[in-house]
């Protein structure tokens, strides 16, 4: 059975839902015969990536509010992860366009490491503060997660895998996602955001129910 998830690594609702489907796909019982494929997604393609400049200072520039408005709207996100277990520092995560870390994820993808990709990058940004868009910081995710170095430097100056990247958000597109985390079980179950667990957990089951009559066919 096959889950296809939407995501873009820049935004903190996706990897709080990642853990989240993750905790369900962990209580699932047909979770052996699962197949997760992750595809891309940019929130704001046109966003220029600026290392002087952090997510609360972005917003405060952006949304014309206060510094404490900021927080507050920080604050909410921030909570939701440490349920997940996850350490948010939002107000240090640099200001940085996803395309390049797409386009490493669909080298990764290719060599079964997407999931390890996906993680390293959400916590590169959400936790350690990292530049996602800064081609040693990309290098030494790769290196972590065991891809080649030399193949992440052609990766990196070179135009490959940017088409696969469009590619994803265009199929996207076609079925009305607006807005990440989306996960597309078996192509007929749809669930978007960061749902609860359990909801999770409901919808895979409801999937499998018609997912093994059709695989004894």
């Amino acid at each position: 059975m096959r889950i296809k998830i939407w995501s873009d690594v820049r935004c903190p609702f996706c990897y709080i839902g990642k853990k989240k489907f993750e905790t369900a796909l962990a209580g699932f019982s047909g979770k052996d015969q699962v197949e997760v494929e992750w595809k891309s997604f940019q929130l704001d393609p046109t966003l220029k990536t600026d290392p002087n400049i952090n997510t609360l200072e972005y917003f405060v520039k952006t949304k014309g509010i206060s510094e404490e408005q900021a927080r507050q709207m920080l604050s909410g996100a921030t909570e939701m992860a440490a349920e997940v277990g996850l350490n948010f520092d939002l107000e240090s995560s640099i200001l940085a366009n996803s395309f390049m870390a797409h386009r490493l994820i669909q080298l990764a993808k290719l060599k079964g490491l997407a999931n390890e990709a996906e993680e390293a990058l959400f916590k590169a940004h959400f936790i350690k503060g990292q530049n996602i868009d800064d081609f040693k910081v990309l290098e030494e995710i790769s290196t972590s997660i065991g891809i080649d170095t030399d193949e992440v430097k052609n990766l990196l100056n070179s135009d490959a895998f940017g088409y696969e990247v469009k590619q994803d958000e265009m199929e996207a597109r076609n079925i009305g996602v607006k807005g990440v985390p989306f996960f597309v079980i078996d192509d007929k179950y749809a669930i978007s955001g960061a749902q609860s667990s359990e909801a999770f957990l409901q919808t895979l089951e409801e999937a499998w129910k018609e997912f093994q009559p059709n695989k004894t066919k």
